[in-house]
């Protein structure tokens, strides 16, 4: 069943698929302003969707798309880092990617040793701001693990990272 509105007789509301298909085909499209055309065609659209759903909820078919498994931030920065030591001619320098390294090349966790000997062949890439910044940090880190004389093997562990990049940089 459709109804008219009161500001425009083309103006469709409560309509079955059946009725705007219908009504689309009883109205003559040099009647309906292209803004009543794009309404009407998206309402069909609409209940062609619903319609589909519907025959294939029926027939036992899953409507949901899968959508596909997001990337984490280290799987990115270590597929990013693969990309450039083994296909350096396809590789695009990513900003994100390179803040992410830098931020967490100290923790074994989450940039392995396979990972961290690729890495330090990257920083010696690094230039600018960016390599001024890591060696400040680095050596900022490395006054705080001095000062705590931690002898936790994780502590031990990222302290050899800092200096393995320390030398490397400075």
């Amino acid at each position: 069943m459709w109804c008219l509105d009161t500001t425009t007789t083309r103006s469709i509301r409560c309509i079955s698929y059946c009725c705007i298909t219908a009504i689309w085909q009883e109205t003559d499209e040099e009647d309906l302003t292209p803004e009543e055309r794009r309404k009407l065609e998206r309402k069909l659209k609409k209940e062609r969707k619903k319609e589909e759903k519907k025959l294939m909820r029926e027939a036992g078919i899953p409507t949901k798309k899968e959508e596909p498994k997001k990337l984490s931030g280290s799987e990115l920065a270590l597929a990013y880092l693969t990309s450039w030591s083994k296909n350096p001619e396809e590789w695009k320098f990513q900003k994100t990617r390179q803040t992410w390294l830098l931020l967490h090349m100290y923790d074994k966790e989450k940039v392995p040793d396979e990972y961290f000997t690729i890495l330090l062949d990257y920083l010696q890439g690094l230039q600018g701001k960016a390599r001024d910044t890591t060696v400040q940090k680095a050596e900022a880190l490395m006054k705080e693990l001095d000062g705590s004389d931690a002898e936790d093997p994780s502590m031990v562990e990222k302290s050899e990272r800092i200096r393995q990049v320390l030398q490397l940089l400075s």
